[in-house]
């Protein structure tokens, strides 16, 4: 990842300070994206949330099997929470075992475990182990239908609506490419310590071994994941995520005519992002970017800097086109809070303001003693009036 380490200042005065500013001797020069052969699709940097590609993003198409991204979505918060455990056991109900379509092969009157649910769910997409884990966690698969709801309401799906834990066609049942994108980062950060499920190539229950339907597992070493999908109505659709060179990327792609055509048009997302941009990384979370006078204060200067890693996604090679300037109070008096807001940061691409984030104090600044404060006011007087304050 990219990396600036911008020079510190002292002066306490200076709003508008410019930290870093680059000029770039060619603009870089980038292709438009792919046109896919898809109804609807997304390439999205998993870091920093910034889409890269979209077409009929926010769509609302039925997402076939991608619906079960949010079913073991839900099934690992359970899991993470503490209300389920990895090892506990479920009875499978005729009903989850009648279920229709792809199938894990669990049996009616048996018990499995939420383990092996789970991995029946993500690698063998099975319908029937959809159903069990559902009934398992909210008691029938209605009822969990309206704790996906609530989740994707919570997750801001904002063109998501479940009927179902499989993804089966169903009357009102929908999702969009940019919902399912927002989702996978959500498993991707929420859930890590499940996300390496996502990347197994079988599963073998009852005898029965399966292979993961996401054929780039394998295919491209950068893919660990994720889900298909398919129904007649809903066509081919793969959501996959990559990572290569630090940058991850996640693709979505709904509406393809066939198996092939859906990793086809997939690889072209990844290969378009992967070539073109990068993950950069301006300045880590709680790094000092600035020491600024402190007046009345029992030290003389404070820090300023970021809560969070500043992550942007750029152009490759356009580094040096990005200007940053610090915005900080003229005048920073005691008391001061650690995780006060005594300034920002605006980082600019050309007349584009790409990131605004506060600078906030690094640690606590105590009032000084009463002749101290008296003493720097005085000063603080004298520095307004020669400053034209």
């Amino acid at each position: 990842m990219l990396k600036h380490r911008f020079k510190r200042w002292t002066s306490s005065c200076i709003a508008g300070l410019a930290l870093f500013s680059g000029v770039a001797m060619s603009e870089t020069i980038i292709p438009s994206p792919p046109q896919l052969a898809a109804s609807s699709y997304i390439l999205m940097d998993a870091t920093t949330g910034h889409v890269l590609v979209s077409h009929n993003a926010d769509e609302r198409l039925p997402p076939a099997s991608l619906t079960k991204l949010m079913t073991s979505y839900i099934a690992e918060r359970e899991v993470i929470e503490g209300r389920i455990a990895l090892d506990d056991e479920t009875l499978v109900s005729v009903n989850a075992w009648q279920t229709g379509g792809s199938r894990m092969f669990i049996q009616e009157g048996r018990f499995v475990s939420i383990e092996d649910l789970l991995r029946g769910i993500i690698i063998q997409s099975g319908n029937d182990a959809s159903v069990a884990m559902a009934e398992h966690v909210a008691g029938s698969e209605t009822m969990f239908a309206q704790m996906m709801n609530s989740y994707a309401d919570r997750l801001g799906l904002e063109n998501t609506q479940y009927q179902n834990a499989t993804g089966l066609p169903d009357e009102g049942h929908y999702s969009s490419a940019a919902d399912m994108a927002i989702l996978t980062r959500h498993i991707i950060e929420d859930n890590a310590e499940f996300y390496p499920i996502y990347a197994e190539r079988s599963f073998t229950f009852n005898g029965i071994s399966q292979a993961n339907r996401n054929s780039l597992l394998g295919r491209n070493p950068s893919v660990d994941g994720l889900k298909t999908g398919h129904t007649e109505e809903a066509g081919y659709c793969l959501v996959a995520s990559a990572l290569q060179d630090g940058m991850r990327l996640i693709s979505v792609v709904m509406g393809t005519a066939s198996e092939e055509a859906r990793v086809q048009e997939t690889q072209k997302l990844l290969t378009y992002g992967f070539r073109y941009f990068q993950t950069a990384q301006l300045h880590d979370g709680g790094e000092e970017l600035y020491s600024g006078r402190v007046w009345g204060g029992r030290a003389d200067n404070v820090r300023l800097g970021l809560e969070e890693n500043l992550m942007l996604t750029i152009a490759r090679g356009d580094e040096s086109s990005m200007n940053t300037v610090l915005n900080i109070d003229p005048v920073l008096k005691a008391p001061i809070e650690a995780g006060q807001r005594l300034g920002e940061l605006v980082v600019t691409h050309g007349d584009e303001e790409v990131a605004r984030r506060p600078l906030l104090a690094l640690e606590a600044v105590e009032p000084a003693g009463f002749f101290a404060r008296i003493w720097d006011y005085i000063l603080l007087f004298f520095f307004n009036l020669f400053n034209g304050s």
